[in-house]
């Protein structure tokens, strides 16, 4: 069985983020979309509202799982017994990032492959921060966070701000 690891901070989870999600479940046997905690970013949602909404945006799917984690991303898809890590990328500015990230952790863990997948282009402008600056000004979030969570996600992001 294959096991892969999507992680991110999800702050909030967006479309863009499902459409990732959508698409690697496709392709592998076993999904872990992963809440890491950065603390380099100082988040507006806590661990568990975003562990939360991922949870109810991916309830449907039989081979995707929700956990959150506090350490180095190797040592967590080791535990887990995971072959591979995905990425999302929509611009070349996220590939130099996330390309030194994947041979940072190629070099302390050598047996882990990192895999990019292209966001679908309607997703390519979308960010988290993206989203969270559109709320702070009060505008109108909902094309760019699932349905099923977008009421509760502006709600929140109206008393952060």
């Amino acid at each position: 069985m294959k096991t892969v690891v999507y992680p991110g901070s999800f702050d909030p989870v967006t479309k863009g983020h499902l459409d990732i999600i959508e698409r690697t479940a496709q392709l592998f046997d076993k999904l872990i979309v992963v809440v890491l905690i950065n603390p380099a970013k100082k988040a507006i949602f806590s661990v568990e509202e975003r562990v939360e909404y991922i949870r109810r945006i991916t309830g449907d799917f039989v081979n995707v799982s929700v956990d959150c984690y506090d350490g180095l991303l190797v040592d967590y898809v080791k535990s887990k017994g995971a072959s591979a890590v995905v990425k999302g990328l929509r611009a070349m500015s996220d590939f130099e990032n996330e390309f030194q990230m994947a041979l940072t952790n190629k070099h302390l863990y050598p047996d882990m492959e990192t895999l990019f997948l292209n966001t679908s282009s309607e997703y390519m402008f979308l960010s988290s921060s993206m989203v969270r600056q559109l709320a702070s000004f009060g505008g109108d979030i909902s094309p760019f966070i699932p349905e099923e969570i977008a009421e509760d996600v502006a709600t929140r992001l109206a008393k952060a701000t």
